[in-house]
């Protein structure tokens, strides 16, 4: 998939799980969407920044470590992008290479980094310790916890979806995640699911994503901070604080990037009507081998597209559940449950 999209749907899910199994943090989740959101992709995906600039235009297209040897935008030529921080250029592979396994944590480490991998019967544990430590080191406010929900949302969904871990079962057009089925994914998602199903406004939801603020405790959890807190008890190796400075770039790279990317994927996303039918757009067509839509969607339903998606949701929220066990914090949690307009009413209005 687009990575946002899925990542997003995965989010949406795992939270009504979290609704329907009345976990405490269900009801922080809604009060701070967009951060949550925002952790199940951002949380995640440092590599989302351009991967070249269009000659023609000048404007930055492609995604991070994605090879683009033409512009999407005029068919023309590219350039390298790079990042600039501290006087020194980095390309998109080389953000990867230094933090992707920092945040995935369970797969995508590097080279001899590939040691500091967090086995996955051990995940719930980190991730209640840095629950932890984001009330102690970093003060009270639920906002940073949402985040951290969506960044373990991401672990859960992109170990699934890759078959890093068994627990989906979906077989479309050559696999579970190729280049030919992730149109499929993507317009389904965002079609038939997101919008018809559970009437959600894509634009908004992105938008807002893109604008929240970076979270400090994205260091902490990276290891890209100085060693402190419960984290650094239990997982004392893998501690880089000296790269700090190029993640905070980075971290604010990626929100800059989406919010270009967003209206881009809109429009990319957008169906026509034609005198045949509803129409999608002709390159995703071409990446499943020619499928119009309406085949897209029949594809997906024979292979039991929200079956999978409805198995990712309920992963994700085991994870929930196991870490909510572990960590005091999130079970001390209490709904916010304010009185009614009509309740206020019939308390304050007056009696003639």
């Amino acid at each position: 998939m687009s990575g946002i999209i899925g990542h997003t749907m995965y989010a949406i899910l795992a939270g009504k799980a979290a609704h329907q199994r009345a976990l405490p943090i269900a009801g922080l989740l809604h009060r701070h969407y967009a951060s949550y959101l925002c952790g199940a992709y951002l949380g995640c995906d440092i590599q989302t920044m351009p991967e070249a600039i269009c000659v023609d235009t000048g404007q930055e297209v492609g995604y991070g470590t994605a090879p683009l040897e033409t512009s999407p935008l005029t068919g023309g030529a590219v350039r390298p992008w790079t990042l600039e921080a501290d006087g020194q250029r980095y390309r998109p592979k080389d953000i990867h290479r230094l933090f992707y396994g920092r945040s995935h944590l369970v797969f995508g480490w590097s080279g001899t980094e590939n040691a500091h991998v967090v086995p996955w019967d051990h995940l719930a544990d980190y991730c209640a310790a840095v629950v932890d430590d984001a009330v102690t080191l970093f003060g009270p406010g639920e906002r940073k916890i949402a985040y951290l929900l969506g960044w373990m949302a991401h672990i859960v969904g992109d170990s699934l979806i890759k078959s890093i871990r068994p627990g989906i079962t979906l077989e479309l057009l050559d696999g579970k995640y190729t280049p030919r089925n992730r149109p499929i994914q993507d317009l389904v998602t965002f079609h038939e699911i997101g919008h018809k199903e559970f009437g959600l406004e894509w634009a908004a939801l992105l938008a807002d994503l893109a604008e929240t603020p970076v979270e400090p405790v994205q260091f902490h959890y990276m290891r890209i901070a100085t060693p402190r807190g419960e984290l650094s008890q239990q997982f004392p190796n893998a501690w880089v604080p000296h790269l700090a400075p190029l993640l905070r770039v980075v971290l604010h790279e990626n929100r800059r990037y989406q919010a270009i990317r967003n209206a881009r994927l809109l429009d990319q996303y957008a169906l026509v009507k034609t005198p045949q039918g509803v129409a999608c757009n002709e390159d995703l067509s071409r990446k499943t081998g020619g499928l119009t839509y309406s085949e897209m969607v029949g594809v997906a339903d024979r292979a039991g597209f929200r079956h999978a998606l409805w198995q990712m949701g309920e992963a994700i929220v085991k994870l929930f559940e196991e870490v909510v066990e572990r960590a005091p914090r999130l079970q001390e949690l209490k709904d916010l449950n304010s009185p009614s307009w009509s309740e206020i009413t019939a308390k304050w209005k007056r009696v003639e």
